[in-house]
């Protein structure tokens, strides 16, 4: 376990403890209450409650328990493989899979997978993510690229970071959208009102998704995006920030819509330079059934 300290800066002051430090902290409510409840958490050195009024100045000090290493099991879990050498991996996750494991999803998941496919897998991640450089929500689907070893793994996150790799999403969103082509920069980062959520925040992280519209129906649009940074839920936010949320999204879309299994959301291009070799790989995977069958009911 890790003990830490923090000040309660002067936005704060006055405001209730537990809702104070989850934004402080980037937690939930409720896990602020939790680690009260366990005495995990100590304001100018005393035990206080959830409802205690922060003052500016205040010193926390909070203990973070590390998590417990899961048992992580290789299932045979079959694959859509893109492309694999010595090096990297690329997969088409299906809609409904899970990337890697959490508390709430041991099994059933896209590393659970790659452990039993493969023998060698980056540990840069951890037990929990080996391989993982990046990910893409459970119900969204489409292209991932997979490290195979430490090397090609600092390849991969560094293209990322510099935005030299490629990401392109195809969605459906709710409206017609009228204009052709369009970016939408506006800084990400927890939501205010709901810590489940994520939202568009001054003090976010700087964020920018390019658009162009491919086709419109009748009060929907389908549109490609392109992802010059990678925020937690972007697209998802982002489209709903501008009036047009994805079709059939649970958490950030509208209660009527297109019957699915999830946001109509495909991780549709994937390139990157190989990070041995140095050739440009590009990759692209087709619409999933469900996806298609939606387009085809709305062009009818």
């Amino acid at each position: 376990m890790t003990q830490n300290i923090v000040i309660i800066p002067e936005k704060l002051n006055h405001e209730r403890l537990d809702k104070g430090l989850a934004e402080l902290l980037g937690m939930t409510r409720s896990g602020i209450q939790t680690l009260l409840k366990d005495d995990a958490i100590l304001v100018n050195g005393e035990k206080t409650k959830a409802n205690y009024k922060c003052k500016t100045g205040d010193e926390i000090t909070y203990i973070v328990r590390e998590p417990e290493e899961l048992d992580i099991l290789a299932e045979d879990i079959p694959l859509d493989i893109y492309y694999e050498d010595k090096d990297v991996l690329v997969v088409n996750k299906p809609q409904g899979m899970v990337v890697h494991p959490s508390a709430g999803h041991t099994s059933g998941t896209l590393v659970n997978a790659l452990l039993f496919h493969c023998d060698d897998l980056s540990g840069i991640n951890g037990k929990i993510r080996p391989g993982i450089v990046h990910r893409i929500d459970k119900d969204t689907s489409g292209l991932l690229m997979v490290a195979k070893n430490d090397k090609a793994h600092e390849s991969l996150a560094e293209q990322l970071y510099d935005k030299t790799s490629d990401r392109e999403y195809i969605a459906l969103v709710h409206g017609v959208i009228k204009h052709q082509k369009g970016t939408i920069d506006a800084p990400i980062g927890r939501s205010k009102e709901d810590r489940q959520k994520m939202g568009i925040v001054n003090d976010g992280k700087e964020s920018r998704t390019h658009f162009e519209v491919l086709e419109r129906f009748k009060g929907y649009t389908l549109i490609k995006c392109r992802l010059e940074t990678g925020r937690t839920h972007q697209i998802r936010v982002h489209m709903k920030y501008i009036g047009h949320p994805l079709a059939g999204d649970p958490k950030y879309g509208l209660k009527n819509t297109i019957k699915g299994e999830g946001q109509f959301l495909h991780a549709s291009e994937l390139g990157f330079t190989h990070p041995t070799t140095q050739e440009r790989m590009k990759f692209e995977a087709p619409l999933p059934a469900n996806f298609q069958e939606a387009l085809e009911n709305l062009r009818e």
